[in-house]
């Protein structure tokens, strides 16, 4: 058996969630504990509280080059996809704009849920495209689904489960000559690309800090400002009138810090990245060379993903035994780990039976190194031996 390393558990799920960096934590301590006013008040301690809101807003639109007005804070990437994709769609209703949307089968849940809920209870008009066995959306059938009283088209920019980047340039661009508003979920993908919100024939775009170092329990949505968004949730005149409740100053001071580190640090992660993604990728696929498959596009993808699929296996069985090796990973999105059903994502580029339970997702982040990646390639051949052996005495 492989010799655990000294730092007993190796954490490879950042594709879930990611720790948040000593110096966000700093940035975030005194509004929780001296600048702690609400940024509607109108005495000092809330006008503390909100000149820092407005500085961490400031940031976030300077590193997007976006602006202030433009930048929405939320309670999470999920709220903000639903104000998204919910508030464009109400406003066109409320306008007379027009009832259609279109999205894609393999985005997450809190667009495709959402997208589908707008149907089912509301009577809009909704056109789900396929993709192709890397997970990409074709141009031409975006091209051929809109119609006269298309509103929206959702596409995320990266799939949470197998890392596949779609050509989000190119479909904005087609979308802003055919006049309908683009949104992308850009959760997974925002440390990877350089945003230049100006430029980039972007409406709208979904981000969750806590996939790049931030805090939990904040998202943020870029909304162009000519964009009009019957808000979601109601009660308050906060954001503008798009989303009430009090904000979380200190939560966004966060988002604000790790983005800003993000970027700074974006290509020296990405080149770490890719040299552990691509040892993990050629050791499993060595490996297993005939029931393990690379899922996502070989080379346009997450740096940081490596996804896989294995025939005649439980993604979820490999990812608790990897566990109690003091291996973290998933089996998916985290949102659908322990869900036994096949995964949707690789039904949708053409898997059979035989794989669509056996998904694995590794997501490395910037503490790991080498030697963790050397471990779980020795560890995990006697793992799913052990599982076959287990297959075959029960089957």
């Amino acid at each position: 058996m492989a010799q655990r390393p000294i730092n007993d558990n190796i954490y490879l799920d950042h594709g879930a969630t990611t720790p948040v960096r000593s110096e966000v934590i700093e940035a975030m301590l005194p509004y929780w504990t001296t600048s702690y006013g609400n940024p509607s008040s109108v005495h000092r301690f809330g006008q503390v509280a909100g000149d820092a809101l407005l500085r961490a807003r400031e940031t976030i639109a300077e590193l997007l080059n976006a602006r202030p007005e433009e930048i929405i804070f939320t309670g999470c990437g999920s709220e903000s996809d639903n104000l998204a994709i919910r508030g464009v769609m109400w406003e066109a209703r409320r306008s007379g704009c027009g009832n259609h949307l279109i999205t894609s089968s393999i985005e997450h849940k809190a667009v495709l849920e959402t997208a589908l809920q707008l149907r089912d209870f509301a009577n809009f008009d909704l056109t789900i495209l396929p993709v192709d066995n890397f997970g990409r959306v074709t141009i031409n059938d975006i091209e051929a689904a809109i119609r006269p009283d298309t509103v929206l088209v959702s596409i995320m920019a990266a799939n949470n489960e197998i890392g596949t980047l779609q050509s989000i340039d190119e479909i904005g661009a087609l979308l802003r000559e055919k006049g309908v508003i683009f949104h992308t979920d850009a959760i997974q993908a925002v440390a990877s690309n350089n945003w230049d919100m100006r430029q980039m024939p972007i409406d709208l775009m979904s981000l969750a800090p806590h996939k790049f170092y931030g805090p939990k329990g904040i998202g943020i949505l870029f909304s162009r400002s000519d964009l009009n968004l019957v808000p979601s949730l109601t009660g308050g005149s906060q954001e503008n009138g798009r989303r009430a409740g009090t904000e979380n100053v200190a939560f966004a001071i966060g988002a604000a810090e790790a983005l800003r580190l993000t970027m700074a640090e974006r290509n020296e992660l990405t080149d770490h990245y890719q040299k552990l993604t691509s040892l993990i990728i050629k050791g499993i696929l060595d490996a297993f060379p005939d029931d393990c498959i690379l899922t996502g596009h070989p080379v346009d993808r997450l740096p940081n993903n490596a996804s896989f699929a294995f025939r005649h296996l439980s993604g979820n069985d490999l990812l608790l035994h990897l566990d109690i090796e003091g291996i973290s990973v998933s089996s998916g999105s985290a949102c659908l780990s322990g869900d036994p059903k096949p995964s949707i994502v690789l039904e949708a580029i053409g898997l059979s039976d035989n794989w669509t339970r056996g998904g694995l997702r590794i997501t490395v982040g910037k503490q790991n190194s080498e030697r963790d990646i050397d471990y779980l390639l020795r560890i995990l051949p006697s793992i799913v031996e052990r599982l076959r052996q287990l297959s075959i005495q029960f089957s």
